[in-house]
């Protein structure tokens, strides 16, 4: 994975290289869990993101990587989602490098409510990102050549929002007890003649779960 240089608008070192310089601060700090004053590791957290793995060849498939955690300092901090101004920056500055690629964005928070009936009213309230109206009209110039996926709530739901394709990822552990049968999906991508790229039809993948006899 590459960070992008904001001063020269272009894909700079991988993160090993970028993460080199703090290393001996970061290791203190996972090794201690106190920062001693230093705002290294958030400054660098900030720093790296979007991850980007770029694509191998003009029309290929490249993945983007975001934080849509945000900046808070509460219990409710992973319930509330936003993608920064710097990050969308970040990313139109890697469309404009790769214009004929394709993209895989990988986030936590789903962008946008889902058009299905909430159980709770918790289902509603601070999940979705803060800004994603803003973000997915961000992404829209690019939305046939991009494919989001997510997690956080983890509702088996694949949908579109203003041409974007949206893949939310159920999860096989989540609210599931060991004798409860899950599941899990293995999705194929291709790139049409038309440049455009295509999420097909899904593999699902059965987990039976362990039941006592």
């Amino acid at each position: 994975m590459r960070v992008v240089n904001h001063q020269e608008k272009r894909l700079g070192a991988t993160l090993a290289d970028a993460l080199q310089p703090h290393a001996a601060e970061l290791s203190r700090f996972a090794e201690r869990g106190r920062p001693y004053l230093s705002t290294a590791a958030s400054d660098v957290w900030d720093d790296v993101f979007p991850l980007v793995l770029p694509p191998d060849r003009e029309h290929g498939l490249g993945i983007i990587l975001l934080n849509s955690n945000s900046d808070s300092h509460f219990s409710f901090t992973n319930a509330l989602g936003v993608v920064s101004a710097a990050q969308a920056k970040a990313i139109d500055i890697v469309f404009a490098q790769y214009p004929l690629a394709c993209w895989l964005i990988g986030l936590h928070h789903h962008p946008v409510e889902y058009p299905r009936a909430a159980k709770v009213l918790s289902e509603r309230v601070g999940t979705t990102l803060v800004n994603g109206n803003w973000f997915l009209r961000r992404l829209r110039p690019m939305a046939k050549r991009c494919v989001l996926m997510h997690g956080h709530r983890h509702i088996d739901w694949i949908g579109e929002c203003g041409g974007l394709v949206i893949v939310s990822a159920p999860s096989p552990i989540m609210e599931a007890t060991n004798d409860l049968d899950t599941y899990f999906y293995i999705h194929t991508l291709e790139v049409g003649g038309d440049g455009c790229l295509r999420l097909l039809a899904p593999q699902r993948i059965d987990i039976p779960g362990d039941r006592v006899t």
